[in-house]
């Protein structure tokens, strides 16, 4: 069974917390050619008034994907995020991803509703902390279409 309209109000949280590393902040950094020095030097970084390493704002991607999956397996959404379209997002962030943080993701179904052969629903994602407090809100409207084949794999 997938989402459906019933769906709405749903809340989802991640069974388990993500460690932010000192090297993953550095290897994502490097990744997405962001070479701040705060994202590589804890000096810069208390320069700016953190204690550690400053992740790249697109280090959440690495929390929603995580919790987006979950959510879906748990709910009878394929898993291959092949199907999904993102359309639209928009990011609140309530204070920087830092190396050390041990972040939680829940997704609560702000909407749902099937088009022409489309499921579309929108999620409200907030990225938590170890005391439970918001890092980041993102407001994110995903499709996803069941009878798409994609290279051959039907």
């Amino acid at each position: 069974m997938g989402f459906t309209a019933d769906s709405v109000g749903m809340r989802f949280r991640m069974s388990d917390y993500y460690e932010v590393g000192r090297e993953k902040v550095r290897e994502f950094a490097t990744a997405v050619k962001d070479d701040h020095p705060a994202h590589y030097s804890e000096q810069a970084a208390q320069k700016l008034g953190h204690e550690t390493l400053l992740a790249p704002l697109t280090f959440v991607s690495i929390i929603g994907i995580l919790t987006t999956k979950e959510m879906f397996e748990a709910h009878g959404w394929s898993s291959d995020l092949r199907n999904i379209m993102q359309t639209d997002q928009r990011f609140i962030f309530h204070r920087p991803i830092v190396a050390g943080d041990r972040l939680t993701g829940e997704a609560y179904v702000e909407s749902f509703r099937h088009s022409a052969g489309t499921d579309i629903i929108v999620t409200r994602n907030t990225v938590l902390d170890d005391k439970g407090e918001a890092v980041l809100t993102a407001y994110t409207t995903l499709i996803r279409r069941d009878d798409i084949e994609i290279d051959g794999l039907g």
